[in-house]
């Protein structure tokens, strides 16, 4: 018996973090970010303090509770890069990253989170951003992607697209699918239609994440 009790504690524990973990990404996903993580633990059905002992803060439940869309979005990332048309890698970014925002409604504003908590995702952050930029350079070098393109307008595609869950979640897909090819039309060079250059940084941008 003694050797089962240390074997059970250690199974409890895992099936509280489990029921922290599920209740999050459930909440983050219906509501963002802005939950309180006493709300977070009653749908755990768990107390506050076993909430804490597994994640002393709530960064650590959002880097936990995302982990498996940050490795997506690097994928989604990555994909792109290596697609030998650059202009067909820019497109699947932005509609693949279109469909990950969409089904969750946290993601984005995780995924652009300045808070000084929010390490490792400003570093993957910017390591995204950097590989982006590099791809949009080769996509304008074939003349498909319009030469004044900037990285922050995609980072302001991203945070408008949150909108789209206001949608049923049965109709969200298919708004996601529409938005993004809405975006990349205009991103699309076009002659000489041109768009305003920036008059500040976006925040979380590029500049955010090098400060």
């Amino acid at each position: 018996m003694s050797d089962q009790l240390p074997h059970l504690l250690r199974s409890d524990a895992q099936d509280n973090r489990d029921r922290v973990l599920d209740a999050a990404r459930a909440l983050f996903s219906e509501r963002g970010l802005d939950v309180p993580v006493r709300d977070i633990a009653r749908r755990a059905e768990v107390g506050p303090a076993t909430l804490y002992r597994r994640f002393p803060t709530k960064q650590n439940l959002i880097n936990a509770a995302f982990a498996d869309e940050f490795e997506s979005c690097h994928q989604i990332v990555e994909d792109g890069c290596t697609d030998p048309d650059p202009w067909s890698g820019f497109r699947s970014v932005i509609e693949r990253l279109g469909e990950l925002n969409a089904r969750n409604h946290g993601f984005v504003d995780a995924f652009m989170s300045t808070s000084p908590e929010a390490f490792p995702v400003g570093a993957h952050r910017m390591e995204l951003l950097q590989k982006l930029s590099a791809l949009a350079e080769r996509a304008k070098r074939t003349g498909e992607l319009r030469p004044d393109f900037v990285i922050d307008d995609l980072v302001l595609i991203l945070l408008a697209s949150r909108g789209l869950q206001s949608k049923l979640t049965g109709s969200r897909d298919v708004a996601a699918a529409r938005f993004s090819s809405s975006a990349i039309d205009a991103f699309r060079h076009q002659g000489s239609q041109t768009t305003p250059p920036p008059a500040a940084p976006i925040r979380g941008g590029v500049a955010a994440v090098r400060s």
